[in-house]
This record gives C-alpha cells, sequence and structure tokens, in this order.
C-alpha cells in the first residue's frame, strides 16, 4: 500500500514505551508515516480526538482517510464518530461491528476494497 502511495498510520491504545517496543520489535515502524499511542497523545480511541490528530499530522482529510481496525467499538464506532470510513478485521473476540463499512479477515484484502472506493468517489 506504501507503494501505491497511500499515506499510513497507526493509532494504538496502550502504554508508550511498551506499544513502541512492540512496533520496533515488528520491524513495521518504517512502512508508517505517523504513529500516535493513546498516552503519549493524552487521548484514547474510540475518541474522535486522535483519529483527527492521526489525519492532521497526515496531512489529509478525514473524510478521505480509511481506518482499520479489530475492536468495534474503539476502532471502528471511534473512526466513524471521526469522519472516516473504518473496515473491521474481524476477531475472535468479538462477534461482529455493525457500524463497519466493510470487513475483512485478511490484511490482503484490503486493495480490493480500496478499488471499490475508488471508483465510487
Amino acid at each position: 500500500m506504501k507503494q501505491q502511495g497511500y499515506l499510513l498510520g497507526i493509532i494504538s491504545n496502550g502504554l508508550g514505551h511498551f506499544q513502541a517496543r512492540a512496533i520496533d520489535g515488528l520491524g513495521i515502524r518504517d512502512y508508517f508515516d505517523v504513529i500516535l499511542i493513546s498516552e503519549v497523545e493524552q487521548v484514547r480511541k474510540p475518541q474522535p480526538e486522535i483519529f483527527w490528530r492521526a489525519t492532521n499530522r497526515l496531512g489529509v482529510i478525514v473524510q478521505d482517510s480509511i481506518f482499520i481496525g479489530d475492536h468495534p467499538e474503539a476502532d471502528i464506532i471511534g473512526a466513524k464518530n471521526a469522519g472516516m470510513m473504518a473496515i473491521w478485521k474481524q476477531s475472535p473476540h468479538w462477534m461482529e461491528a455493525k457500524e463497519a463499512d466493510a470487513v475483512i479477515n485478511e490484511l490482503n484484502e484490503i486493495p480490493s476494497i480500496l478499488q471499490v472506493k475508488s471508483r465510487t468517489h
């Protein structure tokens, strides 16, 4: 997605040092243009403010942004309340996310959803 010109970010609820260590341990930091961690930002998902901060730092319009998450309330309702499209990455911990604009099982399904979205806008 990065190679296709998409700007990518992470918004994570959690402790700053723990989340940063996890991101570094996965070796994914360089894939993202912004990373917001709730402890550092002093605001948590599902509060719209943390989503707005991410889009502001990316320099994009919130309505043109898509958030992908696995928590029905923190991720999906939070993103929707902020004005974003929300894609729910199904999780065995939650039954469903009714408010989601799309549902995926695997991250490799995202490009096909983005193609449909670009054709409708």
